[in-house]
């Protein structure tokens, strides 16, 4: 009896880390798929442009439709989930953004492409905004490895999705990619909904209430954090969708193939980013992201050197540079948002994303006057504001109080 007393212990303990494994796995796979197709156009927009004889600020819309979607639902993923349980929307969000991933490759025209990218970004906060929830219900402990291992996820579902999808369009077309992209998708919904445990939250039945979100507008803090974040996505976004034009173009010429390789330069971000968390707790909030944006506008003025490497030098100091401050922006809606912190989250995903949609849009037309160089100047001014609002809004807090809240990488 002791042995098989023995026996028993071990096998629950086993059974325990699988479970606790596939959890993780789960995590890592809801981030990955949560920005596998966000941003995946992104190297292909010189290539779409040609195809459909439009111009560079029309074929903006490809990413700044998706990019309004995801802010206009937002808000409401978090609601959802606090209502039905997180699993239960993140599965069947993972699934529904296949469908329109898949019909995208049918497009015959710019204005059926679009329809199929704003429902693209109509069913993406379904998965990350909930994740984050989840994961911040649902771990009573090692928090800190979860949201690691999510936005690892979220950077990794970048990078393969721009990656993927021009090495597809160099080599076949850029119908072929969102066929790739969708299967992808559907894989890891399949992979979530096998390894994701229902939540202990998932039978709680919230009261549908908007006092908590206005409550959160009228906070000054969450407010200017709120802009900070509409801030940091325009930044990266304007960045990372017209250098695109800017490099296709004489001197460097780069083709559809080695457009998607820049990206490479978000796994320079990611290996930083973690450590992000000690300069927050060392330097505090405002000087984390201050010093991280005056690292992002020496990159993006060194974008104007006409020489490749320094061109990656640069791209790789604006990805960073954002990373870390939304880093220090997301944790510190943990330190000024003491409850409804999924309402909270949900707004700044808002303000967030619709940020990251004018970022997709106004440079355009700036482009059309000045090319990147005018860009450049938009973007750098834009950063110089941000550091200016949370030098003037942010207050120091206590960082031990803050919540460890994932910011979207995936960006």
């Amino acid at each position: 009896m002791a042995t098989i007393a023995g026996v028993q212990p071990g096998i629950e303990n086993i059974d325990m880390a699988v479970g606790r494994r596939k959890r993780m796995a789960a995590v890592v796979c809801a981030g990955f798929c949560s920005f596998l197709v966000l941003y995946a156009p992104q190297p292909l927009l010189p290539m779409l442009a040609d195809s459909f004889r439009v111009s560079v600020a029309a074929i903006s819309l490809v990413i700044t439709v998706s990019t309004l979607a995801v802010a206009a639902t937002a808000p409401l993923a978090g609601i959802l989930a606090d209502r039905w349980g997180c699993k239960r929307i993140i599965v069947p969000a993972a699934f529904l953004l296949a469908v329109p991933t898949l019909l995208a490759a049918t497009s015959a025209g710019l204005g059926t492409l679009l329809f199929w990218r704003f429902w693209q970004g109509i069913f993406t906060p379904g998965i990350f905004v909930v994740t984050v929830a989840y994961i911040n219900d649902e771990w009573e402990e090692g928090v800190g490895a979860a949201m690691a291992a999510y936005v690892t996820g979220t950077v990794l579902g970048g990078f393969c999705g721009r990656t993927l999808s021009a090495l597809v369009a160099a080599h076949s077309s850029w119908h072929g990619a969102f066929v790739l992209l969708a299967a992808i998708t559907l894989a890891g919904g399949l992979m979530i909904r096998a390894w994701l445990p229902h939540g202990r939250r998932s039978t709680r039945r919230a009261r549908f209430s908007l006092r908590p979100t206005v409550g959160h507008l009228r906070n000054s803090h969450l407010l200017a954090t709120y802009i900070v974040g509409f801030c940091l996505l325009f930044s990266l976004l304007g960045t990372f969708t017209y250098v695109n034009f800017y490099l296709a173009a004489p001197p460097f010429r780069l083709s559809t193939s080695a457009l998607g390789l820049l990206y490479v330069v978000y796994l320079v971000g990611a290996a930083i980013t973690p450590g992000a968390g000690r300069w927050i707790d060392r330097l505090g909030h405002r000087f984390t992201l201050a010093t991280a944006l005056t690292g992002a506008i020496a990159g993006i003025l060194l974008t104007l050197v006409r020489s490749l490497p320094v061109v990656m030098v640069g791209l790789a100091l604006v990805c960073t540079g954002g990373f870390v401050a939304q880093s220090a922006a997301s944790s510190y809606i943990g330190v000024v948002a003491r409850e409804a912190r999924a309402a909270a989250v949900g707004l700044y995903v808002l303000f967030y994303y619709v940020g990251g949609s004018f970022g997709a849009g106004i440079p355009g037309h700036f482009w059309n006057f000045g090319g990147w160089p005018l860009c450049v100047t938009l973007i750098a001014a834009v950063q110089v504001l941000t550091i200016s609002v949370t030098m003037l809004f942010w207050k120091p807090g206590p960082v031990h109080a803050a919540v460890e809240i994932a910011p979207p990488m995936g960006d």
